[in-house]
């Protein structure tokens, strides 16, 4: 069997094919259309011959009126296969490709946050929308045309055997030679394929991250620069598309040459026959045009197989992604985490990358139910990759997390993550209206509760100048909106979840003072009854918690109220003094020059010595 054949029942292609057997009903049917338009065409050549024989050379007048009747009931016949076989192959060829495209979005949807920091997110969209576009192709085109013309060629050559098999074996006999050919060009272009393939998901992740930052690029002048750099992207991409053209322009030219070197010893060799009186002419020219029909066929097989081999470049690349294994895995029977408030605890947890990178070290900190904790600390720390840890968009290195007693890797993660509402840095938003991203967490929300989170986060009274109110539309990641109002509007959507779990990370970083002051008052009440985690730079934000961990480099270096911290004198009070001067200059606290015995103003009241 051809290499290009055996490729389509074996690895991924074949997975794509095993695919097809919740269509096996639509695919007989389609088979038996096949099988009508397969002796339709073998029946041409027989028309043929009687055309010749009885009309040209008999002079049949009742075959002459019989003959045209038959032809356009022939063709009638044949048009109607062709319609249902057509329709049923593409039919069946976008339905596995829909599954496929939902299975790969699936699939990088339950990836951890691990895989997505080591991609781009143009290059997987350009998984979705151009790879799946090209397997398309290949199943509902090359696929297709490859089964019709199996078909095709075995009823034709099932007739020019019958009608002479000396002639159809030296007429056939051209048809391993054309394999040669077709599986050498098909590698060419599956290698081609793939490169273009790469090409272009870069090119992809290259738009995205200009489109996004446009603003960044106009203000610091770079548009030429991009400009040259989409260039080079766009040159690479032609090198390689001209690199397939080439392949695909040769191998049409190549099988019409072999074609006619099997056409012309059909002729000189049929041709001896007629003159010798062993054939009729209306035979001979039967077999010959059943032979040209037959080569037409074998000719689209190097088509069909150039467009399989960038199916399967493109297979390879989507199903790269649907095999990737998961960091995160959960146990065969998770306990279920039920709702209240839970008791995070964490012992002798370390945390490194994958490339090596060690985030956290030996971390032990217990946190019980209902109580504020304040995570602080300079930037790079492991604040945030410690709260990540909980909701397992990261597993430990070393160590265990519990909730409530339990290995958080022991309890479903549905149920461990519908416990838990965050606040970002920075301000996560979807194109959708207000409304919309309030209930995010919570779909089933009614108008009222909707309302009520959005008064509780300082939403309202925004969103009421808005024309369409709570339907209107923010834009992509919210750009129609301010910084404050983006991050209210997530506080709004945290406060609807109603979550026992939350985690603030620098919740309140992109409000104004008296927007900070308003949030501040609702993420009070919100975080009343809550295990809370806060992390925090602006100090004046924390100093409310139950206590206040300091961290860095990966370590826990402090632990206590903002009191107890303050009178240590260790890194929560630097931290405080490093702040301190810069909100406040020193003389707008003291009046004048500091002495010994002169204080700084540190969170709002509280007073450190200078």
């Amino acid at each position: 069997m051809p290499v290009f054949l055996t490729q389509l029942f074996t690895g991924r292609i074949g997975q794509l094919l095993r695919m097809v057997k919740d269509h096996r009903a639509r695919l007989f049917f389609a088979l038996m259309a096949m099988v009508v338009v397969a002796a339709s065409q073998a029946a041409i050549p027989f028309v043929l011959k009687h055309v010749m024989d009885d009309i040209f050379v008999n002079k049949d007048s009742q075959m002459l009126n019989l003959i045209p009747v038959g032809v356009i009931v022939l063709y009638l016949v044949r048009g109607a296969a062709m319609y249902y076989q057509a329709y049923l192959m593409k039919y069946v060829g976008e339905k596995i490709v829909m599954r496929l495209r939902n299975r790969l979005y699936n699939r990088i949807q339950d990836l951890p946050l691990s895989f997505f920091h080591k991609e781009q997110t143009g290059a997987l969209m350009s998984r979705i929308t151009h790879d799946v576009s090209i397997v398309r192709e290949m199943i509902s085109d090359a696929m297709t045309g490859i089964v019709k013309d199996a078909v095709m060629i075995l009823g034709l050559a099932i007739y020019i055997y019958v009608q002479d098999w000396k002639l159809a074996m030296a007429a056939t006999v051209i048809l391993p030679i054309a394999f040669y050919p077709i599986s050498q060009f098909g590698r060419r272009i599956r290698r081609y394929s793939t490169g273009y393939q790469a090409a272009m998901a870069d090119m992809s992740a290259f738009l995205f991250e200009t489109f996004t930052g446009n603003k960044i690029v106009k203000a610091f002048g770079m548009e030429a620069y991009e400009k040259n750099r989409f260039k080079t992207k766009s040159t690479d991409l032609f090198r390689l598309q001209i690199k397939q053209v080439v392949v695909r322009a040769l191998s049409s030219p190549v099988m019409e040459c072999l074609g006619g070197f099997g056409i012309a010893f059909i002729i000189w060799f049929g041709g001896r026959q007629v003159i010798a009186g062993t054939q009729t002419v209306g035979t001979f020219t039967s077999f010959i045009a059943a032979v040209l029909l037959l080569y037409d066929p074998v000719r689209r097989l190097s088509k069909f197989n150039n467009t399989i081999q960038q199916g399967m470049a493109a297979a390879d690349r989507v199903f790269d992604i649907i095999e990737h294994p998961s960091e995160i895995k959960e146990v065969d029977h998770p306990v279920v985490v039920p709702d209240g408030p839970h008791r995070i605890c964490f012992k002798n947890v370390s945390f490194g990358y994958s490339d090596g990178e060690t985030v956290l070290k030996g971390i032990d900190l217990d946190v019980h139910p209902g109580e504020i904790v304040a995570l602080v600390g300079a930037s790079g720390g492991g604040k945030t990759t410690l709260v990540n840890l909980i909701p397992r968009f990261f597993d430990t290195t070393e160590g265990v997390i519990e909730i409530d007693g339990q290995d958080i890797r022991g309890v479903s993660l549905a149920s461990l993550r519908r416990q838990i509402a965050i606040v970002t840095q920075e301000p996560i938003l979807f194109n959708d209206s207000v409304r919309h991203n309030i209930a995010y967490g919570r779909q089933k929300a009614s108008a009222g509760q909707i309302v009520d989170s959005a008064r509780a986060a300082y939403v309202d009274g925004f969103v009421s100048r808005f024309p369409n109110g709570y339907d209107t539309r923010i834009g992509e990641l919210g750009d129609r909106l301010s910084g404050g109002e983006k991050q209210r509007l997530c506080i709004a959507r945290a406060l609807l979840k109603d979550a026992p779990i939350l985690i603030l990370d620098e919740a309140t970083s992109s409000l104004d003072s008296e927007s900070e002051q308003l949030v501040q008052k609702a993420l009070e009440n919100l975080m009343r009854g809550r295990t809370t985690f806060v992390i925090a730079h602006r100090l004046s934000t924390v100093r409310y918690a139950d206590r206040i961990v300091v961290i860095d480099g990966g370590r826990i270096v402090e632990t206590g109220t903002h009191q107890e911290l303050l009178k240590q004198q260790g890194a929560y009070f630097n931290l405080c003094r490093i702040q301190s001067a810069k909100d406040i200059t020193i003389g707008e606290i003291t009046g004048g020059e500091i002495t010994g015995g002169d204080t700084i103003a540190c969170d709002r009241g509280t007073e450190i010595p200078a």
